[in-house]
């Protein structure tokens, strides 16, 4: 079997404050692409559709462009950039971090981030 799709031509596209997910669904995976302005938190922008006090998306990423600093629940905090591979656990806060767009690849949290709670 081979599938391809272009994140250039998503099969949805979820806005929120500061940003958007591109979505593709392919057999047994969905990838999303995620697109956050300056200024985007998770805490402000993307809190009110989760509905969770913080982030409980479990994210694998890679990161095209920009910085994110993540803030852990249980204190830890480090940043990505770009070219950093990534895993998130559940249970944080993020921010982008300087004046670039941050742009990074989920393959863990695609199908499910930034829908409306309930």
């Amino acid at each position: 079997m081979l599938e391809a799709k272009s994140l250039d031509r998503p099969d949805e596209t979820r806005r929120f404050n500061n940003g958007e997910l591109a979505m593709v669904k392919l057999a047994g995976v969905s990838v999303g692409r995620a697109t956050m302005r300056p200024g985007w938190k998770w805490s402000h922008d993307v809190k009110p559709l989760a509905g969770t006090d913080s982030c409980q998306e479990s994210h694998q990423l890679y990161v095209l462009s920009g910085r994110m600093h993540v803030a852990m629940d249980d204190g830890t905090e480090g940043e990505a950039g770009a070219g950093d591979s990534v895993v998130i656990s559940p249970g944080h806060d993020a921010w982008v971090v300087g004046d670039e767009l941050f742009v990074a690849i989920d393959w863990a949290a695609a199908d499910t981030y930034a829908k409306p709670a309930g």
